[in-house]
């Protein structure tokens, strides 16, 4: 894999930063204690999983001590439908003691300090320093280790080369917000399964061999001056591509091969 140009990570940002000018954490929270326990349940789950079940957590314990005073039993019936719920809720309960015991009931904002926290590793602590407290970090998750070696911008075989060469290579003015950009990307257009390449701003920046569609259309979609800003499918679109495809007839079918190009191949 050839790695990106300097001239070309320059405008792959700026791309995406024209597509999605302030982008923000899909995680809904409150305050840095209520963002650090919602990234601790969303490992391993969605966050829109996470987004259903935080609400009414989130109304009964916002700090360290009132969660504590939630009680472990508590917790875990208001985070049930969340996967591994049980050994979440026993690390969020011992996490919130050491933030009132130790931190003055406040989450600190120090790499090592949130690492040692129960249920906190580097890509959780990464997002807490990023959102609650605007460091220019960058947490590499699924979406961006993939997005980071498919197309050439920071190749690596862990999660913590593709980090540190992320940073090594990132603009430092895009570095704050460059974490929401590539996991936005990777999760909307770079997808694991099949990339949607037609409708993607990059396209003729990446340097992957297998692109999806027709070479011109992703040519003419990279190269226009007003991309589309990345959005999640609607749920009827979604269920439409699951259905099995209509028995052939004779009308022609132009119009459905260009909802299809359109869309993402």
């Amino acid at each position: 894999m050839r790695l990106m140009s300097r001239r070309e990570i320059e405008e792959f940002y700026r791309r995406l930063a024209e597509t999605r000018p302030i982008p923000q954490t899909e995680l809904e929270f409150i305050n840095p204690f209520t963002l650090l326990i919602a990234v601790v349940l969303s490992a391993q789950a969605t966050d829109v999983g996470v987004n259903k079940a935080t609400p009414a957590l989130f109304a009964l314990a916002d700090t360290p001590e009132k969660m504590l005073v939630l009680g472990e039993d508590r917790l875990i019936e208001l985070i049930r439908t969340i996967g591994l719920f049980r050994t979440k809720a026993k690390k969020i309960i011992a996490l919130s003691r050491i933030l009132v015991e130790q931190h003055n009931g406040q989450v600190p904002r120090d790499r090592a300090a949130l690492e040692a926290l129960p249920g906190v590793g580097r890509k959780t602590a990464n997002v807490v320093l990023n959102v609650a407290f605007g460091e220019p970090t960058i947490a590499v998750d699924t979406h961006i280790f993939r997005v980071g070696n498919r197309t050439g911008l920071a190749p690596g075989k862990t999660p913590l080369e593709v980090e540190l060469a992320l940073e090594k290579r990132t603009p430092p003015r895009y570095k704050t917000h460059a974490h929401h950009w590539l996991i936005l990307h990777g999760r909307y257009v770079c997808k694991a399964r099949k990339p949607d390449c037609p409708i993607c701003v990059v396209a003729d920046l990446c340097h992957y061999q297998a692109k999806t569609g027709p070479a011109e259309l992703v040519a003419a979609r990279a190269s226009t001056s007003e991309p589309e800003p990345l959005a999640e499918p609607a749920p009827e679109a979604v269920q439409r591509r699951r259905r099995a495809p209509a028995p052939r007839t004779s009308s022609p079918r132009i119009s459905s091969r260009r909802g299809r190009a359109s869309r993402l191949p």
